[in-house]
């Protein structure tokens, strides 16, 4: 699946692709789920393939690993890691994808369709639908007669493989000389990783504000730029640095820096892209619309040297 699409859409577009997972119900009858993807996570579609069995102690959503052209990629049964049963899989498809430098693949009873929009269609998920999928969709999306849930397939990834579950990464948590006078502003709209980053970088002495996606970034620079200017100051004597997701209901990471380096007196604040769609062809994207630096998930302590490194040379500065 080719990411040219999303690279000529403009800021705040996305695609998602469709799909839908047949639940059996306690009395016997089916509902048919409907969930999405960002396709710039998604290599292919293809059939059930042959699956080699895993060994018992494995994660019962696992089904187990296959051979696609020479690589060896787990499968997950979505149905299962979402405390659901799946109808049948005689016609499941599988989803191949990559995200924080991972090749995994996911079976779904079916895939629909492809939707292009905007990210200021997708809202965030409330408390009752949250707690519907394990506290695993970041974003709904609601078209036509049917609402589609955005899951959060970093979690879902890393509660299976304890190598990219961040909450479990040592990062260098001492104080940092100064620390104090900087204060840094992180969006993300996963609720744990705000939780990990903010808790490391106040550890560290740093002063941080986290919201939940661009758009509510966006909403405390506006309100932050009207009170610098009230009381005779920039911006940047009030925040030094902003620490974002790309991917985020409402606005995305992409659209959110664009809008900062288009502003006179916010223009100048660094941002850090933090996010598992850093791609050799994202990573342009990043640059292009004027991000400072770019880090993939989950490298929690490359983030951590990183804002370290750039609050060192403004204190040298």
């Amino acid at each position: 699946m080719s990411q040219s699409s999303l690279l000529r859409a403009s800021n705040n577009e996305l695609e998602i692709i469709e799909f839908i997972i047949d639940e059996k119900q306690a009395d016997g009858t089916t509902y048919s789920g409907h969930y999405g993807i960002n396709v710039a996570k998604v290599l292919e579609i293809i059939r059930m393939p042959v699956i080699t069995s895993m060994p018992s102690n494995c994660d019962p959503a696992v089904l187990g690993t296959f051979n696609l052209r020479g690589r060896v990629l787990p499968i997950l049964n979505l149905a299962t890691w979402l405390d659901k049963e799946m109808v049948s899989e005689e016609h499941a498809k599988v989803i191949v994808t990559e995200f924080s430098g991972v090749q995994a693949a996911f079976l779904v009873s079916a895939v629909t369709s492809i939707h292009r929009m905007t990210w200021d269609r997708i809202e965030p998920p409330n408390r009752y639908v949250q707690s519907y999928s394990r506290e695993s969709i970041t974003g709904v999306l609601r078209i036509q007669d049917r609402v589609l849930f955005i899951l959060d397939m970093e979690k879902i990834l890393a509660s299976l493989d304890k190598s990219l579950d961040m909450s479990k990464v040592e990062v260098d948590t001492s104080p940092v000389e100064g620390a104090g006078q900087f204060h840094l502003l992180v969006a993300d709209d996963s609720r744990s990783l705000r939780h990990i980053i903010r808790t490391s970088l106040e550890k560290a002495g740093f002063r941080v504000t986290a919201v939940a996606s661009g758009r509510e970034a966006w909403e405390f620079l506006l309100n932050l730029q009207a009170e610098a200017q009230a009381q005779g100051k920039e911006v940047t004597d009030m925040l030094h640095m902003v620490i974002s997701d790309i991917e985020m209901p409402e606005m995305d990471g992409h659209m959110l820096t664009t809008k900062i380096r288009e502003t006179a007196g916010i223009r100048q604040l660094p941002v850090i892209l933090f996010s598992s769609l850093i791609t050799d062809a994202l990573f342009s994207r990043g640059k292009q619309v004027g991000a400072d630096r770019q880090v993939s998930k989950p490298d929690l302590p490359g983030l951590n040297n990183i804002i370290r490194e750039l609050i060192a040379e403004k204190l040298h500065k």
